[in-house]
């Protein structure tokens, strides 16, 4: 699939990511944390290993959410998050740079960047442990792209939804790749796609199932997959984060 072929909300929320102008003129350094490390250790602590989403709204919710990004962040360090993500992206999911920067500097786990990064210079906008590259967006630029943000000391997580896509994500050099599980030419959302596609991922690849996750169950079943880690969004924003995060958690 190119960048063509998506839902229209997607299309339009690439139309807006190719004209946004929200990056530094400063290069970035980075410290970051480990998120495969941060991840085996919550299973060590017999954890499930959980990348909680500070998620204000979406195209694919109801709503939106006026909680401060802080406040939910912590609640969902306390209920056992391995990791964090934070939505950067302004228009359709109601969230900042500045999110991310107050979480960061609030909580002690490694904090993913979530957004529509399709060029370099976009790599500037805000420090972050883990910056999101989708694999089907920037094309023939991945490999540019992940070495770009590894020299600013970012890891970098590549998004993929299917083999070929992770075939050519592995091909890059990515060592930490997400399978989304939401269809995003039809938004539609198959937990059947990680179990397709991950076993296709070399053993030393830190793999994150992504989307459509919301029960112990499901938290199950993609582990039994093979995921080391879980990228979770709805199933935590949608009443108490805390008390959510703990129940997919433990």
């Amino acid at each position: 699939m190119n960048a063509d072929e998506v839902a229209p909300a997607v299309r339009s929320i690439l139309d807006t990511a190719r004209e946004r102008g929200d990056e530094s003129r400063d290069r970035l350094s980075v410290d970051a944390r480990s998120l495969p490390d941060a991840l085996a250790a919550a299973e060590a602590d017999d954890r499930a290993p959980v990348i909680a989403e500070v998620k204000p709204t979406s195209p694919t919710t109801e709503g939106k959410t006026e909680a401060d990004p802080v406040e939910l962040a912590t609640a969902m360090v306390e209920g056992g998050a391995a990791a964090l993500s934070v939505l950067t992206e302004p228009e359709h999911f109601d969230g900042s740079p500045e999110n991310l920067r107050r979480v960061r500097a609030a909580v002690d786990v490694p904090v993913l960047r979530k957004d529509f990064v399709l060029r370099e210079a976009q790599l500037d906008t805000v420090e972050a442990d883990v910056v999101l590259l989708i694999a089907r967006f920037v094309g023939d630029d991945l490999a540019d792209l992940i070495a770009a943000a590894r020299d600013r000391g970012f890891e970098v997580l590549v998004e993929v939804h299917t083999r070929e896509e992770l075939e050519r994500a592995v091909a890059a050099d990515a060592d930490i790749v997400g399978v989304n599980n939401r269809d995003l030419a039809k938004l539609e959302v198959d937990l059947g796609t990680f179990e397709r596609v991950a076993p296709a991922a070399p053993r030393d690849v830190t793999l994150i199932a992504e989307s459509g996750i919301a029960t112990r169950d499901d938290v199950t079943r993609m582990q039994d997959a093979g995921a080391d880690g879980l990228l979770v969004g709805s199933a935590i924003m949608d009443g108490d984060p805390r008390a959510n995060t703990e129940r997919l958690t433990r």
